[in-house]
């Protein structure tokens, strides 16, 4: 009993420090979007371009779908996340939740795919007029993705967000068209 006490203790530590939603520094580095009508972010987003991340490395055809969940014990919007896409040729997808911390910083999200462990989901350009694109990055430069409504997108809106990823030092040379 003496020994396992400690590992108890530094277990609970681990857990509380992983669910208070802290972004990294790098997030907060970022400078976020100001204003999201979650109403119109929901639903469907294409993957039009991203850095390819261990877990989605090669996959095809990927896609996030955002769906309104009840607001958590803190009265915070939650959001229903199920990303897809097709891999090996097989249909893949990953269910996921995440909520907005702070209604100060809409553009700055936390994801959960396991458990009580967050990612950051940075909102760093939006197509505030029409939601027809959106481009995101997580909790370093190594998560980068360029979400279109549609699985293509406008050329010159592409060279727009990629030099806005540029200009934050993201490899945009490395990006990857996944559709």
């Amino acid at each position: 009993m003496k020994k396992i006490f400690p590992i108890l203790i530094a277990g609970i530590f681990i857990l509380t420090g992983c669910t208070s939603m802290k972004f990294s520094s790098f997030s907060r580095s970022l400078d976020t979007v100001n204003e999201v009508e979650l109403d119109r972010y929901l639903g469907t987003w294409y993957e039009y371009a991203r850095l390819d991340v261990p877990f989605e490395k090669g996959m095809t055809k990927t896609q996030a779908n955002y769906s309104l969940m009840d607001p958590d014990k803190e009265g915070r919007p939650r959001i229903r996340v199920v990303n897809s896409g097709i891999k090996k040729g097989k249909f893949k997808e990953a269910k996921a939740k995440a909520v907005i911390p702070d209604p100060n910083e809409p553009g700055r999200i936390q994801v959960s795919f396991f458990g009580p462990f967050y990612s950051d989901y940075n909102i760093i350009a939006l197509d505030t007029a029409d939601y027809q694109w959106s481009l995101v990055s997580g909790s370093s430069r190594d998560y980068l993705w360029v979400l279109s409504r549609k699985p293509q997108l406008d050329p010159g809106v592409f060279a727009k967000l990629k030099a806005i990823a540029g200009n934050y030092g993201f490899d945009t040379s490395a990006l990857i068209f996944p559709q």
